[in-house]
C-alpha cells in the first residue's frame, strides 16, 4: 500500500533538489505577499493557510492514517488528536455562533456554519472518499503535505482528487434536483438548543475516545500532547498528533471568528473546472450551490479569491516545513511498483474527489469544521468515512495492494 511504504519509496540523491522546493516556496510568499498588498483578507487566508500546512506536515497530521490505522494496525494516535481537534473547535464554535444567533429556536443558523442539507449523499460521499483516501495513500490535505515533500504519488492522486472533482460537477444538477433540493438542514441546535448541542457532540467525542482507548492496546505508550519548548523543536522536530489537533482545532476557531471555518475542496474543484474549460469540457452552472454553505463545488469567480490563498498556503507552509525539517526530497515507487502504484493513486483520488464533492466537502470541510458547526451532516460524513475506511483497507488487503 503506496501510504504504508512511503519511507521504503527511492529517494532521489541530486544534491541540489531542495532548491526546486525552496524555489516553489519563494514564489508562493511573494504570492501572498503580493495579495496582501491589495486586500488584508487575502493576506489572513493566506496566512492561516501557511499555518495550516506547516502544522499538517510537522505533526504528519492526515485523516486518511487515522481511519486506515485503526483497521490496519489497531493504532488510534492520529485519531486521537482528531478528536481533541473537534472538541477544541466545537467548544469555539459554539461561542462565536452565540455571539451571532442567540436565540436558534426560531429557526435561524448561521450564515458561515458548514451545515449542508442532511441526507444519504453524505454517506455515499463520505464511503466513497473513505476508500479513495486509503487507496491514494492520503485524503485530500494529508496528500497535499505529502506533495510538498516530494511524494510523487501524492501528485498523481491529487490530478485524480481534480478528476473527480469535476465529475461531480458534471452531475451535480442531477443530484440536485432528483434528491438535495428536498433534503432538510438539521442543524443541532435547532431541536436541543447549544447547550444540549454541545453536549452531545462533546459526549460523543469523549465515548468515541473512550471506544480507541479499549481498541488500541499501546495507547499508554503513546505520545500525549506534549508542546515542543525550543524553537528547534517547533520547527524541525516532529509534533505529536494531538499538539497537531489542538493546533489545527485553534486555527479552524481563528478562521471561523475571522470569517468561515477551514475548507479547501470548493476551491480546489474551481481549478478543476477552470482545467476543463481550457479542454471545453466545463461542469458549467451549477444549481443550488449559491444556498450551501461550506464547501460546495464552484465553477467561476475571480482567481484571486479567499480560496486560492487559504489553499495556497497551504502548499507553502507544508513546504516550508519539510525544508526546514530536511524532509523535502523527490520520492518515486520502484520501477517494478511504479504503474500499478500510480494507477493506484490515480484511481484512489479521482474516488476521493468525486465523494468530496456530492458531499460537499472533504475531511476538512465536511467532517473537522462541519462536526464542531453543529451539523448533523458531519457525523452522516463521519460515519461514511469509517465504513469506506475499512473497506478500503480490505481491499488492499485482499488485493495485495
Amino acid at each position: 500500500m503506496q501510504s504504508v511504504a512511503h519511507s521504503k519509496l527511492p529517494v532521489a540523491a541530486t544534491p541540489p533538489q531542495w532548491l526546486y522546493g525552496l524555489g516553489w516556496a519563494v514564489l508562493l510568499t511573494v504570492a501572498l505577499a503580493l495579495a496582501a498588498l491589495n486586500q488584508i483578507g487575502l493576506a489572513v487566508y493566506g496566512v492561516v493557510g501557511i499555518a495550516f500546512g506547516f502544522t499538517l506536515q510537522r505533526s504528519r497530521f492526515c485523516f486518511a492514517s487515522a481511519f486506515r490505522d485503526l483497521f490496519l494496525f489497531r493504532q488510534t494516535r492520529n485519531l486521537k488528536g482528531i478528536l481533541l481537534g473537534l472538541a477544541v473547535a466545537t467548544v469555539g464554535f459554539t461561542l462565536i455562533f452565540y455571539s451571532q444567533v442567540p436565540s436558534p429556536e426560531l429557526g435561524l443558523r448561521p450564515t458561515t456554519a458548514h451545515v449542508i442539507p442532511f441526507g444519504v449523499h453524505s454517506l455515499v460521499g463520505g464511503v466513497l472518499f473513505g476508500i479513495g483516501m486509503v487507496l491514494a495513500g492520503g485524503c485530500i490535505s494529508g496528500s497535499c503535505y505529502r506533495m510538498a515533500e516530494g511524494y510523487t504519488g501524492s501528485w498523481v492522486a491529487f490530478g485524480g482528487i481534480l478528476a473527480g472533482l469535476w465529475l461531480s460537477g458534471l452531475t451535480w444538477n442531477s443530484w440536485w434536483v432528483a434528491y438535495l433540493r428536498w433534503q432538510p438542514f438539521v442543524w443541532l441546535p435547532f431541536q436541543l438548543g447549544y447547550l444540549g448541542a454541545v453536549g452531545l457532540t462533546l459526549g460523543i467525542i469523549a465515548l468515541i475516545y473512550l471506544f480507541l482507548r479499549w481498541w488500541d492496546p499501546s495507547a499508554p505508550n503513546q505520545q500525549g500532547l506534549q508542546l515542543p519548548t525550543t524553537i528547534t523543536g517547533w520547527l524541525k522536530r516532529s509534533w505529536s498528533a494531538p499538539v497537531g489537533g489542538l493546533i489545527l482545532g485553534v486555527l479552524n476557531i481563528a478562521l471561523l471568528a475571522y470569517a468561515q471555518p477551514l475548507g479547501i475542496t470548493g476551491e480546489f474543484s474551481r481549478w478543476a473546472d477552470g482545467l476543463a474549460k481550457l479542454c471545453g469540457i466545463s461542469a458549467g452552472p451549477l444549481i443550488g450551490t449559491d444556498q450551501l454553505t461550506g464547501c460546495a463545488l464552484n465553477t467561476g469567480g475571480d482567481w484571486l479569491s479567499q480560496g486560492l490563498m487559504l489553499n495556497g498556503g497551504l502548499f507553502a507552509g507544508s513546504l516550508l516545513s519539510a525544508l526546514l525539517a530536511g524532509e523535502f526530497r523527490w520520492r518515486v515507487p520502484p520501477a517494478a511498483m511504479r504503474n500499478r502504484r500510480y494507477g493506484q493513486s490515480l484511481f484512489g483520488g479521482v474516488i476521493m474527489g468525486y465523494g468530496a464533492g456530492i458531499a460537499v466537502g472533504c475531511t476538512i470541510g465536511a467532517f473537522f469544521s462541519a462536526i464542531p458547526s453543529l451539523g448533523l451532516n458531519g457525523w452522516v460524513f463521519a460515519v461514511g468515512l469509517f465504513v469506506g475506511a475499512g473497506v478500503g483497507v480490505w481491499l488492499i488487503q485482499k488485493m495485495g495492494l
